[in-house]
């Protein structure tokens, strides 16, 4: 019984995330969850106490970065990108993708998949617009990188961090494994988009008008720099990089109060408090299925050995995981069971969980919010064509990524 339980209520825990019934936040579903789980016995208080614990500094972090990114929003940066992409396409589609690449790329990596989705996809289409440019490419390029992008620093993303918790990593170490699979994965979305959107890149654009270009937010920048140093120094000093990231996210805080650019209330909406809580009340819930059943399912399907076989079937199982039950639980799932193999394991399920949403919508919160956006700009996303572009996408990469962490495992240590 606990375990059928278990099971149905991480399926409407998941379900009601997906369609969020009424528009109600997807805590709504998943904390009243976790506490019928608690009152049966389904899950033990102990084990909530240690999930709190594990998944505490993690969210913290998540909450300090998605302030960040809005206060950086606030600040005119991405503003200021859309203006530079705008300039350098000079009425260029195939230049445009380049530079929205670019872009995405970056931002996904420093400030999260959160704010390339939320705050950079919008500017997308104003640029795309601007320019009389189809923004399909553009556009497809903003979800696929929130996802693919988010592999290079532990902060990119939220399975990031808890496979960075379990890894042993430093954040350089991360770092430094995870740039040569970024890099691959990335080269293979942009080949791939290319040749799927050849018409609508070959149909031509206006080059822009001539206009003051925004001001490049320069305090904005040297605070995020300032951060990811702090991230880099308080890994070395063994301190939780939780601490570096309400650093920079204070400094651009009390500057914003000053100008009177941002409110209280503001801050603490930015921080997405409500899906805080639903991260939380999920892992609770992953939990009690992994504690009646799921796990043992599992054991004998992942491998424990860094052999090149093995890195490609744990990504291939996080990635069909990630589709099934969305890529944040099948991180919860896989990453318990693959840290003892050494963090080289952890690593190929973090390809899989962050590469294999690109295939579904499901396959990852961040694409359903792309969704939700992409539709608010009066846009609709055809199932088929997303899930074609997916299945040229997916497997090429996740082929790739793997084989680039093999080789930096290989020539840099686990």
């Amino acid at each position: 019984m606990a375990e059928a339980l278990s099971v149905a209520l991480l399926v409407v825990v998941l379900a009601c995330a997906v369609v969020r019934p009424w528009g109600w936040p997807e805590a709504v579903v998943a904390v009243p969850a976790a506490g019928v789980l608690l009152a049966v016995g389904a899950v033990s208080p102990a084990h909530v106490r240690a999930e709190a614990e594990r998944l505490g500094p993690v969210i913290g972090f998540l909450a300090a970065v998605l302030v960040l990114a809005q206060l950086c929003a606030d600040e005119g940066l991405f503003r200021a990108c859309g203006a530079w992409m705008a300039r350098s396409a000079r009425g260029r589609p195939h230049r445009l993708l380049a530079q929205v690449f670019l872009v995405a790329s970056v931002v996904t990596a420093v400030l999260s998949l959160d704010a390339t989705v939320v705050l950079l996809t919008p500017v997308v289409f104003a640029t795309a617009a601007r320019l009389g440019a189809r923004p399909a490419p553009h556009v497809y390029a903003c979800t696929h990188l929130s996802n693919t992008a988010s592999l290079l620093l532990p902060v990119s993303n939220l399975t990031n961090l808890l496979a960075f918790a379990a890894s042993g990593l430093s954040f350089t170490r991360f770092a430094g494994l995870m740039a040569l699979p970024w890099l691959a994965a990335i080269a293979v979305e942009y080949v791939v988009l290319r040749r799927f959107f050849a018409t609508d890149l070959d149909a031509g654009a206006l080059a822009p008008a001539v206009a003051d270009a925004p001001q490049l937010p320069l305090f904005a920048l040297v605070t995020v720099a300032g951060t990811l140093a702090g991230f880099v120094l308080a890994s070395a000093l063994g301190l939780n990089p939780v601490w570096a990231a309400l650093a920079g996210t204070l400094v651009l805080s009390v500057r914003a109060l000053a100008r009177r650019r941002t409110t209280p209330a503001a801050i603490l909406r930015s921080a997405a408090p409500a899906f805080l809580a639903f991260v939380l009340a999920l892992g609770i819930v992953v939990r009690a299925v992994v504690d009646n059943g799921l796990a043992a399912g599992l054991a004998h399907l992942v491998p424990h050995s860094g052999t090149l076989p093995a890195l490609l079937g744990l990504a291939a199982l996080a990635a069909v995981l990630a589709n099934v039950i969305n890529n944040l639980p099948a991180t919860l799932v896989l990453v318990p069971l693959t840290a003892p193999a050494g963090p080289g394991a952890v690593l190929a399920v973090l390809l899989g969980v962050n590469i294999g949403p690109n295939l579904t919508y499901a396959g990852s919160l961040a694409t359903l919010l792309w969704r939700r956006i992409v539709r608010e700009h009066g846009t609709d996303v055809a199932l088929g064509e997303f899930t074609l572009l997916g299945l040229l996408v997916v497997p090429a990469a996740l082929v790739a990524s793997v084989v680039a962490l093999w080789l930096s495992l290989y020539v840099l240590g686990a």
